[in-house]
């Protein structure tokens, strides 16, 4: 049986969209069975709508603080009985209680290579610090922020004359592989967390990655 997913979003949801493509394949194991916003205009919502995918609205500015938003959203959430909830651009610092009552099945995606940048700005951090590798990490949700446990990363190069739009868009791409990636080794029962850190089953990887590579 395929695994419950809802998708929390606060934008265009282009990571989303990768997971609503990687859904559409009869033989992914999981279901896209909601889509969420905290920002009724989230351009996302109409993608996933179209894509027959039921989505609402819950505007966090009609909520007297954060605590309360996320009361309702967890209610919201939960109608849909997910087996994951996954943050796909989500911008909201969630609660302790949201992320607790979530614990083993709230991922998120970052544009770092955590625990490197956590926060905002990652790419123009990467860029001002001199990196010559940069990328992106889905990782399960604690409620330290951007410090979950990680369960893959995709790493790009740092070119000679990039600046913050062309590493972003780099990034992005590599995004939309390992997001539906992560989606899958989950609905799979393949991911375990031991001593903060996730175990993947399958063949171990070996190798390296070099920026530049080697002449």
């Amino acid at each position: 049986m395929k695994k419950n997913v809802v998708i929390l979003i606060s934008g265009r949801g282009s990571n989303m969209e990768a997971l609503l493509t990687a859904a559409a394949d009869p033989a992914y194991p999981a279901r896209v069975a909601a889509v969420l916003s905290n920002r009724p205009d989230a351009r996302g919502l109409a993608t996933a709508q179209a894509a027959g995918v039921p989505v609402a609205a819950l505007d966090h500015k009609a909520y007297p603080d954060r605590e309360a938003f996320d009361r309702a959203l967890m209610e919201r959430i939960d109608a849909f009985a997910p087996d994951l909830v996954v943050l796909a651009g989500f911008m909201r610092i969630l609660s302790e209680a949201f992320v607790v009552h979530y614990a083993g099945r709230l991922i998120n995606i970052h544009p770092s290579l955590l625990p490197a940048f956590p926060g905002l700005h990652t790419h123009q951090r990467a860029l001002e610090a001199g990196c010559r590798i940069h990328g992106c990490t889905v990782h399960f949700v604690t409620p330290a922020l951007d410090h979950g446990p990680a369960i893959i990363q995709a790493a790009v190069p740092v070119l000679d004359g990039d600046d913050e739009d062309r590493l972003a868009a780099r990034v992005l791409a590599q995004e939309h592989r390992i997001y539906p990636a992560a989606v899958r080794w989950f609905a799979e029962g393949r991911l375990t967390v031991a001593n903060g850190r996730v175990l993947r089953v399958g063949p171990a990887e070996e190798g390296a990655l070099l920026a530049p590579s080697l002449d």
